[in-house]
């Protein structure tokens, strides 16, 4: 009986691992660079997430100047200061 309880509580322990584990890989790569824009606490970037490798054109909003438009390729990008970039969002067009 007492080998039956260790056994059993062996496997438990280790799909309870194994699941852990596993659920933190999937998470972390989304965590890390969502898609879209983001800030960290410093710099402000913007993730273009595709899988054809295309390019598109986005707006980026700046606090105290012109807000502009350029082109990023496939992951992340960066944008400069959090303080200074208030927002980035895709106009729908590819460059």
């Amino acid at each position: 009986m007492r080998v039956r309880r260790l056994v059993t509580g062996s496997l438990g322990l280790a799909a309870l691992v194994l699941a852990s584990v596993s659920g933190v890989a999937a998470a972390s790569p989304a965590a890390a660079a969502p898609c879209g824009f983001y800030e960290t606490g410093s710099d402000a970037f913007y993730n273009h997430c595709t899988s054809d490798g295309s390019r598109v054109v986005i707006k980026v909003e700046v606090a105290w100047a012109p807000d502009y438009e350029t082109c990023v390729g496939p992951g992340t990008s960066w944008l400069g200061s959090a303080a200074k970039i208030q927002g980035a969002h895709y106009t729908g067009r590819t460059c």
